[in-house]
């Protein structure tokens, strides 16, 4: 006798809804290419951070800020 596990289903960071963890399941944890989009939004508007101190950077104008 086998036992068939249930796959994962876990709820989309941005609308909830159930999402089956599986390879098909082009967008997991997102439910869909639009909740992607609006919780990367949300990281880029800085609604969503990762707590910590904030760094200050001091960059002379002079520097070539890119080739350090």
């Amino acid at each position: 006798m086998t036992s068939l596990k249930a796959p994962l289903t876990v709820k989309c960071p941005t609308c909830k809804c159930d999402v089956v963890w599986r390879p098909e399941s082009l967008f997991k944890p997102f439910c869909s290419d639009r909740c992607r989009l609006i919780d990367l939004g949300e990281w880029i508007m800085e609604d969503k951070r990762i707590p910590g101190e904030t760094l200050e950077i001091d960059i002379n104008e002079t520097d070539d800020f890119f080739y350090q």
